[in-house]
């Protein structure tokens, strides 16, 4: 093989070469110190020990936001929990089931800071008929209701769920969450949350946490049906 075509040493040569030959540095101490590099911080040249020593920093306080990341994350977890346990014991408490449709609004707008906040349910038991609740709601509610796979996220673009709130001018943004018994498909309600800030519910948001205040609330008003 002629030296002309010898193929030249490229940088993963010598990368590959350093990482599979440990002792190079060991035979060839010297070289460390004279080794420079440019800090990423200012354009000053620094040894190799000093930029390992800053690549190390930059990592640990990489790990310290991801750390205290977490920690808030737990925090705020927490406090959800807190809240949702006391608005569920609100709900165990209450003796008289009319009572309850005003329960769950009141407590969801207290609780979970939302500004605007209605109970429909239909197919009552006769005993539970005038309640405002069971009252208002279109015929074409129920299957609009049972449509709703999930929780409805969105603007408000002129639903008539949005009719029902007591300032319906006042809702940029909807989340609509299906009420349903058990695992049944028929949904017997329509749990309706509303905020002027257009970006509260927005349809990207995710919706485990409005499905869990769906279930809670649906195991509550079962109390009105025959």
């Amino acid at each position: 093989m002629t030296e002309a075509s010898i193929p030249p040493i490229t940088e993963d040569d010598i990368a590959n070469y350093l990482a599979n030959t440990p002792d190079f540095f060991e035979r060839h101490a010297s070289l460390l110190a004279a080794v420079q590099l440019t800090s990423p911080h200012g354009q000053r040249a620094v040894s190799l020990q000093e930029r390992q020593a800053e690549m190390l920093r930059e990592k640990i306080k990489g790990l310290e936001m991801k750390a205290a990341d977490m920690i808030r994350h737990g925090h705020e977890n927490t406090a959800i929990a807190d809240r949702l346990q006391r608005w569920t014991l609100q709900l165990l408490n209450t003796r008289e089931a009319a009572e309850l449709p005003e329960v769950v609004a009141d407590g969801v707008a207290a609780h979970f800071g939302v500004p605007q906040a209605v109970v429909k349910v239909w197919g009552v038991a006769p005993g539970f008929a005038a309640l405002p609740c069971a009252q208002g709601a279109s015929a074409d509610a129920p299957a609009f209701a049972t449509s709703l796979s999930k929780p409805y996220c969105g603007a408000n673009r002129g639903l008539e769920a949005a009719t029902w709130l007591a300032d319906p001018a006042a809702a940029a943004s909807l989340a609509l969450i299906p009420l349903r018994a058990g695992d049944g498909p028929q949904a017997f309600g329509l749990l309706v949350l509303a905020s002027p800030d257009v970006h509260r519910f927005a349809a990207d948001m995710g919706t485990d946490f409005l499905e869990r205040i769906g279930e809670l609330t649906a195991a509550a008003l079962t109390r009105l049906r025959p």
